[in-house]
């Protein structure tokens, strides 16, 4: 098939680079305009321009992908299908109709389930304990256009959103290069979503990474493994010890330990594990600010971490 690719962050890069190499035409790659980055704020492409250019695939940046002009220079391509994967702009009904298939979109989850911004992250936060990707036909409504197929897989009990979210970009490949099949059989594939089974991921803001210890145990170590690594949980550390000075820092994983505990809330119990308001914390990596990602041990050491020193919550800016 003749393919342009709409795509922008990380997790459009290894699909893109598996059409590149597929039997598959990848025509163009679209992707958004370069964005400051850095402290120095200096103008940055995409990751999936980046990967563009280095698979020596032709790319055009566009502001607003459903511009008339956009949507004239698409058409003049001929294109058989449209292919998007976190691609950040909604592509509306005069871009889909320039392809003979319309487009498709991958999606991190197992739709209708945690449609939106930020599906890893929402499958993390409820407890599932499998999720997937789903390639489906692009609509106006957001993700819920007819599925063509999806793949599974299991959650790991310790998988941070990041880790999941690179395999999930693995397993999308098979998806896609699957999908194309499939339409190229049958150009009327799709299966209509079951509206009563679906949820919305909302976006991510930086407030949702600050912790409160009263939670329970379970529902902190969710949290702490779904906002990794970005926005990441923040807390600060601060030791019994009036002449020791708190640090902030943002927890990466951690379980929950179903204890009784009557210490308060964010109290180093003495296993080294944190109170909370049902059950305790067991925390196994860290990362203070300014400093690197490290095991919870090498913090309790460096730190000399003792119990009755606290957890205490980091109000947002």
């Amino acid at each position: 098939m003749r393919v342009i690719y709409f795509g922008s962050g990380d997790f459009a890069v290894p699909s893109l680079r598996w059409l590149k190499n597929s039997r598959h035409e990848v025509l163009l790659v679209v992707t958004q305009p370069d964005r400051p980055a850095g402290r120095g704020k200096v103008l940055q492409p995409t990751p999936t321009a980046e990967r563009a250019e280095v698979e020596g695939l032709p790319v055009l940046k566009f502001e607003n992908v459903n511009a008339p002009e956009v949507v004239e220079q698409l058409a003049v391509l001929q294109a058989d299908i449209g292919v998007v994967a976190a691609f950040g702009q909604k592509i509306l009904e005069p871009v889909r109709s320039v392809f003979r298939l319309g487009c498709i979109n991958l999606h991190g989850s197992l739709l209708p389930k945690f449609r939106g911004a930020s599906p890893i992250v929402g499958a993390i936060l409820a407890g599932e304990r499998k999720t997937g990707v789903t390639v489906f036909r692009l609509v106006d409504r957001m993700d819920a256009g007819p599925i063509l197929l999806k793949r599974e897989t299991m959650i790991g009990p310790t998988e941070t959103a990041g880790e999941l979210h690179d395999r999930l970009a693995s397993v999308a490949c098979d998806a896609i290069g699957s999908a194309l099949d499939l339409l190229e059989r049958d150009p009327t594939a799709g299966e209509p979503q079951d509206e009563s089974q679906a949820s919305v991921a909302k976006k991510l803001k930086k407030v949702d990474g600050y912790l409160r210890f009263d939670e329970s145990a379970e529902q902190l170590a969710l949290r702490v493994r779904a906002l990794w690594p970005w926005p990441a949980t923040r807390c600060r550390f601060v030791p019994a010890d009036a002449a020791k000075r708190p640090v902030e820092i943002s927890l990466v994983v951690a379980s929950a330990v179903p204890v009784v505990v009557k210490d308060p809330p964010g109290t180093i119990l003495p296993t080294l594990t944190v109170a909370t308001g049902q059950g305790a914390l067991e925390i196994y990596s860290v990362q203070p600010a300014g400093s690197k990602l490290m095991s919870w041990q090498e913090f309790v050491n460096g730190r000399r971490v003792q119990p009755g020193d606290r957890l205490e919550p980091v109000l947002p800016a």
